[in-house]
C-alpha cells in the first residue's frame, strides 16, 4: 500500500484541500492495517479506515482540522466501550492537511515526524530511504522511531482477464474496488463489453485475441475464461511462450487434462504447463457465476499479498511494521 499521489492530486483538483486520515500504527486487535487511509474533506470522503465509530470519530476530527488549519495531528485511539467498539486493540491515527503546494513536494518515499516539527530524520529513516534508492524496494508503512514513513507512487499489479462472458463479468466487478491492481479485460469485440465498465478497468477489444498477449507485463497474473475452448487453449498457449506471474484457467479436471495434453504436443515441459492452475475457483461454492467469481478473486487476493509481502522492504528489524520504541498507550 502507498500513500497514493495521484489519488490524493485527483481529490485536491476536484475538493480543494482534503484531510488525509492514515492508520500508522495498531495494537492487538482492529478494523484495518498499518497504512490503510481515508480522504476527507467538507462534505464528503472516500476510503476507509475501517467503518464504524472509529471511522466516523476519526472523518469529524479531520473536518475540524481542515476548518482551523492545522496541519498535522497525531492521536491514539483506544477501540474499547467509550468509543462503542469492541475490537478491544489500539490505533495511532495520523490526520494531515493536503493542498496542491504540499503535493508538489513530495519524492519516492515520504517520511515526516508524527509530532514536532521536521528535522534530520534519525538513522534509521535514512537508512530505509537510501535503501528504496538503491535497490527500489518499496518500504511497508511503518512508524519507526517517531516517524511515519510510506512509498508514493503506486505500483499497481497488473491482471488481466481473458473474457467478459458472464464469470468473466462477475469477477471483474468483484476485483475492481481493490487497491493495488490495474486491471485490463480482454475480448475478441466491444460487443463482448457491458456497456458501463467499472472505474479503473481498461477494456481491451482484440478481435485476434492472442495477439494481445504480448502487449501484457511478464509480471501480470492472467485468468482465462472466454466463451471458446480452442480460444483458451490457444491463449493459454501463447502465455507460457510470453511468460507470467500467475495464471489460471477455468474449467474441469477433465479440461485440465486434455489442455495438459494439447499444451505438451505444442512443445511445452510439463512443469510449465503446471503453472497455469485449472480448474479456478472453489468448488464448494457452486457454479454460479458469482460464486466461482468470489472463489477465484479469494485465490488471486492470497497470491498477490503473498508476493506483495515477499517484495516489500522491512521497516524494522523485525519486519512487522512497527516502531520499535514501545507500545501504545491505549
Amino acid at each position: 500500500m502507498s500513500l497514493g499521489r495521484d489519488i490524493l492530486a485527483q481529490a485536491v483538483a476536484d475538493h480543494g484541500p482534503v484531510a488525509r486520515v492514515v492508520v500508522a500504527r495498531v495494537q492487538g486487535s482492529a478494523p484495518r492495517e498499518v497504512g490503510a487511509a481515508m480522504l476527507v474533506w467538507a462534505d464528503g470522503q472516500s476510503g476507509t479506515i475501517g467503518g464504524g465509530a472509529l471511522e466516523f470519530e476519526a472523518a469529524k476530527a479531520a473536518r475540524a482540522q481542515l476548518a482551523g488549519g492545522t496541519a498535522r495531528m497525531f492521536r491514539l485511539v483506544p477501540l474499547g466501550p467509550d468509543l462503542g467498539q469492541c475490537c478491544g486493540g489500539a490505533v495511532a491515527l495520523l490526520t494531515e492537511v493536503w493542498d496542491a503546494a504540499a503535493l508538489a513536494g513530495l519524492g519516492e518515499v515520504f517520511a515526516r515526524p508524527v509530532e514536532g516539527d521536521a528535522g534530520d530524520p534519525p538513522l534509521s529513516v535514512q537508512r530505509l530511504r537510501a535503501q528504496a534508492r538503491s535497490s527500489g524496494a518499496r518500504p511497508s508503512p511503518a512508524l519507526v522511531d517517531g516517524w511515519f514513513i510510506e512509498p508514493v507512487t503506486e505500483h499497481p499489479v497488473p491482471v488481466w482477464i481473458w473474457g467478459a462472458g458472464h464469470v468473466g463479468r462477475a469477477l471483474t466487478a468483484v476485483l475492481a474496488p481493490l487497491p493495488g491492481i490495474a486491471i485490463t479485460w480482454v475480448d475478441t469485440g466491444p460487443e463482448r463489453f457491458p456497456a458501463n465498465i467499472p472505474e479503473g478497468v481498461t477494456a481491451l477489444p482484440a478481435p485476434e485475441i492472442t495477439a494481445a498477449v504480448t502487449l501484457a507485463p511478464k509480471d501480470a497474473h492472467h485468468v482465462v475464461m472466454t466463451y471458446s475452448h480452442p480460444l483458451d487453449l490457444a491463449l493459454c498457449d501463447a502465455l507460457l511462450r510470453h511468460g507470467f506471474a500467475g495464471a489460471g484457467l477455468i474449467g474441469s479436471d477433465t479440461k485440465r487434462a486434455r489442455f495438459r495434453s494439447r499444451l505438451k504436443q505444442l512443445g511445452h515441459e510439463g512443469a510449465s504447463i503446471d503453472r497455469i492452475a485449472c480448474p479456478i475457483g472453489d468448488k464448494r461454492l457452486g457454479k454460479h457465476p458469482q460464486a466461482i467469481a468470489v472463489g477465484v478473486a479469494r485465490q488471486l487476493v492470497l497470491d498477490l499479498a503473498q508476493t506483495e509481502a515477499a517484495k516489500a522492504a522491512p521497516a524494522t528489524g523485525r519486519g512487522d511494521g512497527n516502531d520499535d520504541t514501545g507500545a501504545l498507550d491505549a
